[in-house]
């Protein structure tokens, strides 16, 4: 509890202690309304001057204005009881929102922890302590055990594991070492380590989480947006028609008209509309904060509404459902030797940082002689040509040798088939096999059981090993041999077969796949740690490898939806039915304070459980 709420819940304990004091004492006439005026004046000086500050400034229909009128009309007729507990009731429904929003925020919060406050240089043999922005690309940081990474980079010297959970929600930590990559808001957990820095601290992963973060919550859902227009038109209404019930019945009858004020007020209270201006969005900041206790970054309350609608999930496969490692299962040549073919390989793919290159380069366990290789060109989804001694080397797949008029064969061996021409004669092939994640099988399964309908993956791979992926892992559709382009095709015609009511998501690593996910109903990038691409491309950021945190994800989101229906009919029920009871007679003031207050807080500890997750 913050001390601002401390103070708040104080005040309100003061003014329910003077409230029952005043009612005990036995004063009448003028002496009963000043003791009554104290509790009052405690409880609701703040509201008093909101109304009158937001009259001044233009903005007349809120709640504090309704309040003021209720509880400034229930004194002036004589209702000095029922007016301050109108008031009272109602800070006891402002100290549950405040404490509702701060839980919401403590999730969230915990990562703005992140953010490191100062970065260790050397400067003459001694560490001092810099502000993160002062540091350049290039420049070596000292990370002490205990201490918050503060920017990206290698690491130089020093091995150490690393604490990585305020950005995944993984508890288990991961162990780097000379050559691996660190990432800033990670903690260190041991040793000392010497890191070069690769990226300035505005460009870095903690500073795009931050922002993002931030700006969750101005990215309103539909509901969201639903609930600000009723309410600017909803207040102003039912001022309306309170000041129509206290004024014609009276007018008409011709008389009654301290009954008829008594029903207006009543009327007034009943019909704020605090529940639902108060709890919708909490509804949906509290799942926004229960995802990212699990190292899911949803970028906004109509992400997650559109994540909740999903009935087709299209995946990405390499990275995405598998580990993208890759390793060399087997050497095929023809007219060289093995180590021939696949030093030829190496030498061709020497200058591309793709997976499937740097499988080859690590198999061929030499650094090549990049001296002997000239005129590189990679050929989107096919592969990459380069000059090697003088001689045109193709490595590549089956539409590379296609497209140069090379004769090939297909393999026995299950995996990406990695083709090696030169000139124009087919030198033979490498088979490259990738690993299916320890958990897709089970993210797969997880889907369904969430409500997906249909399970996609879309892969540049060949069709057997697409299909024994797909099979492997239950998804209901695979399509193989895609370049980049055809991905987006394959999404356009998917997106037709969506049902109206439904959303397709598509899940990709966030590197090579900006234009699919920015063509989905939403995108979920995966594995994001460190990749701006993700981060800057997706809609929800996964900052682990884990495909089952998908399922998660459409769970808090649903979740999250089902808070905001049960609250907004709840609510409006509520009022509906002791709105007309009010008008009627049939309601008191301490039945339209429920109607207000009650309902609010109710609704508020409602959207509370969308921040409990089970991850």
């Amino acid at each position: 509890m913050t001390s601002k709420q401390k103070k708040h819940l104080i005040r309100i304990l003061i003014g329910c202690v003077l409230f029952a004091a005043a009612y005990l004492l036995p004063v009448t006439g003028i002496w009963r309304l000043l003791v009554f005026l104290v509790p009052y004046g405690v409880a609701g000086w703040d509201v008093l001057w909101r109304a009158v500050r937001n009259i001044a400034h233009g903005q007349i229909f809120d709640e504090n204005f309704l309040m003021a009128l209720a509880t400034v009309g229930a004194f002036c007729t004589s209702e000095f009881p029922e007016g301050v507990a109108v008031m009272l009731f109602y800070q006891i429904g402002e100290w549950f929102q405040s404490y509702a929003v701060g839980r919401s925020r403590k999730s969230i919060a915990a990562l703005m922890n992140i953010r490191p406050d100062y970065a260790n240089i050397e400067q003459d043999g001694e560490l001092v302590q810099v502000d993160p922005d002062q540091v350049a690309i290039g420049q070596v940081i000292v990370v002490k055990a205990g201490e918050k990474i503060p920017l990206d980079g290698v690491v130089l010297e020093g091995s150490s594991t690393v604490d990585t959970a305020a950005l995944t929600g993984e508890s288990l930590p991961r162990e780097v070492q000379p050559g691996d990559d660190v990432i800033s808001g990670c903690v260190n957990l041991s040793g000392l380590l010497r890191v070069q820095v690769t990226k300035v601290f505005g460009e870095s992963t903690v500073a795009k989480i931050l922002d993002l973060v931030e700006n969750a919550s101005s990215k309103k859902a539909q509901a969201e947006n639903f609930i600000t227009k009723f309410a600017r038109w909803y207040t102003p209404c039912v001022v309306i028609g309170a000041v129509l019930l206290a004024v014609i019945p009276p007018l008409i009858l011709q008389g009654g008209w301290s009954e008829w004020i008594h029903r207006a007020l009543i009327f007034l209270v009943i019909s704020c509309p605090c529940a639902l201006v108060i709890s919708v969005p909490l509804s949906f900041f509290g799942g926004i904060g229960g995802a990212s206790k699990c190292g899911i970054l949803v970028k906004g309350g109509n992400y997650l509404e559109v994540l909740a609608k999903t009935d087709t999930v299209v995946f990405d496969k390499t990275g995405t459902l598998t580990k993208g490692v890759f390793n060399v299962t087997a050497i095929h040549p023809d007219r060289y030797t093995e180590m021939q073919l696949l030093e030829l390989a190496a030498l061709a793919e020497s200058y591309s940082d793709h997976p499937i290159s740097r499988s080859l380069k690590e198999a061929y366990g030499k650094e090549p002689d990049t001296a002997r290789v000239q005129d590189v060109q990679e050929l989107s989804g096919r592969g990459v040509q380069a000059r090697i001694d003088g001689k045109m080397v193709y490595v590549g797949n089956d539409k590379l040798m296609d497209q140069i008029g090379v004769h090939w064969h297909p393999c026995h061996h299950v995996g990406t088939t990695v083709h090696v021409a030169v000139e124009q004669t087919y030198v033979g092939h490498i088979v490259i096999s990738d690993e299916i994640k320890q958990d897709a099988a089970q993210a797969i399964n997880d889907l369904k059981v969430a409500g997906v309908g249909k399970t996609v993956m879309l892969t540049g791979d060949a069709k057997p090993v697409g299909e024994q992926v797909a099979q492997q892992l239950g998804l209901d559709e695979v399509y193989t041999e895609l370049l980049p382009a055809d991905k987006v095709e394959h999404v356009e015609q998917l997106l037709k077969q969506v049902p109206p009511k439904g959303a397709l998501a598509f899940v990709g690593d966030g590197i090579n796949d900006a234009p699919v996910l920015s063509r989905a109903d939403i995108g979920i990038a995966m594995g994001a740690m460190g990749s701006d691409a993700a981060i800057e491309a997706a809609d929800v950021v996964l900052m682990d490898d884990q495909p089952s945190k998908i399922a998660v994800a459409i769970r808090i989101a649903k979740k999250a939806l089902q808070i905001v229906r049960q609250n907004i009919v709840f609510a409006l029920a509520v009022k509906a039915l002791v709105l007309v009871l009010g008008a009627l007679g049939q309601a008191n003031m301490w039945e339209a304070v429920f109607a207000d207050v009650g309902v609010s807080v109710l609704a508020i500890l409602n959207a509370m459980r969308a921040l409990r997750v089970k991850k």
